[in-house]
């Protein structure tokens, strides 16, 4: 089993930054692809961004390339998001997902652990 706790969610004007952080338990981290996913009010969960285990495959939406970066700690059991550029669109809650597969996929259903969220808010 794998605990995943999101940090670094707030309330930030349109334009400015925010640096999602996700710490997992277990000695597992490594072998496991995480993801980044978004859900805003009335919308369906989406795919934000991914990276493969060995941080060799990394995985962006349309919407968010250029402006998002993902990247991964595994000494500290640690997957980032940094979000740069923010916009009203991109006010959600966001949640990291760890899959046991070896494969980086966009598909939420593929991912077997989930966090509680963490809260981002961009105001216009």
């Amino acid at each position: 089993q794998v605990q995943l706790v999101e940090s670094g969610g707030g309330l930030v004007q349109a334009g400015g930054s925010l640096r999602l952080s996700c710490a997992a338990s277990g000695r597992a981290f490594s072998t496991y692809t995480m993801g980044w996913f978004r859900q805003a009010p009335g919308k369906e969960r989406e795919f934000v961004a991914g990276i493969r285990w060995d941080g060799n495959r990394i995985d962006y939406a349309d919407s968010v390339k250029g402006r998002f970066t993902i990247s991964r700690d595994n000494a500290k059991n640690t997957v980032y998001l940094q979000m740069n550029s923010l916009n009203a669109e991109d006010t959600a809650v966001y949640y990291c997902a760890a899959d046991r597969g070896m494969l980086l996929t966009t598909i939420s259903q593929t991912y077997d652990y989930w966090g509680q969220g963490t809260q981002v808010t961009v105001s216009s």
